[in-house]
């Protein structure tokens, strides 16, 4: 069979406008993306699930005029998945680039979204594009990509989820500026649920304060707190006409735990702050 050399017929994600894409910074961490990107660093974004993290990728990509290519990592990712494998075609054998390779032809964003989950082997394939060299050897084409100015690497993940088998190598560590998140003030994260859902301001205040209760029973009852994504969640469905409590309880109390008690608990939380 011959060999044909072709990338994937799939794009990066189009970015639109920035300001169509609402993101309310939380410190400085706009002009530490912009000043990383145009100083050619990868970037390491720390924090909980759901506090904005993709959101500020994908905002961030729309403000810089940059293609996106985003990367759910798992267990089960390889590096062939993100670099790229042989296929067989009705024309015989073709090269199909992974999304890393494209975002590098491309000059484009590659974010990794919680790169603690893929496996360690797979991540060492970072390495050359996170130094000065910023290449990206691709042994069974035996080509040397080298990343244009435009191309950035973005990672994030989770502290809370690491462990001892799920820590990210100091190795790969280093190579990154990086920059922590949490849980925007309450201010900021009603002004997210007005913009982003259309609620009004005083039932967003309800939600931030319902949240920050059960924020509180973190590290007691609960591995997760509540986030921002599920206030949002649950503000969607208030401004849809669905009662609050029965709202809450969908997105803010069913998602957080399966234990039938601390569900219940969590609904006594949600009857007495909305009340």
């Amino acid at each position: 069979m011959h060999v044909i050399q072709q990338s994937a017929e799939r794009k990066a994600e189009p970015t639109g406008d920035a300001r169509s894409i609402f993101y309310r910074p939380q410190g400085n961490e706009v002009a530490l993306f912009e000043n990383a990107f145009r100083n050619r660093l990868p970037l390491m974004i720390k924090g909980p699930t759901g506090c904005g993290k993709t959101r500020f990728v994908r905002h961030m990509a729309a403000r810089l005029g940059r293609p996106l290519h985003t990367v759910a990592c798992h267990d089960d990712l390889t590096a062939a998945d993100l670099v790229g494998r042989h296929l067989i075609g009705d024309d015989g054998t073709f090269w199909s680039d992974g999304p890393l390779t494209r975002a590098v032809r491309e000059g484009a964003i590659c974010y990794l979204d919680e790169v603690v989950e893929a496996r360690k082997d797979t991540t060492v394939v970072l390495h050359p594009l996170t130094d000065d060299r910023r290449i990206l050897p691709l042994e069974r084409t035996g080509e040397t990509l080298h990343a244009p100015d435009g191309f950035m690497l973005v990672v994030s993940y989770n502290p809370g989820y690491q462990n001892l088998l799920k820590g990210m190598k100091p190795s790969t560590r280093q190579r990154f500026v990086a920059v922590s998140f949490d849980f925007p003030a309450p201010a900021s994260e009603i002004e997210i649920l007005v913009c982003e859902t259309g609620i009004d301001e005083a039932r967003a205040q309800l939600l931030v304060r319902l949240a920050g209760a059960l924020r509180a029973l973190k590290d007691h009852d609960l591995e997760e707190a509540a986030s921002t994504r599920l206030l949002v969640y649950a503000a969607t469905l208030i401004t849809s006409g669905m009662d609050k409590r029965d709202a809450c309880r969908a997105a803010l109390a069913e998602p957080l735990t399966d234990d039938a008690e601390t569900i219940a608990a969590l609904a006594e939380v949600i009857d007495a702050t909305l009340s």
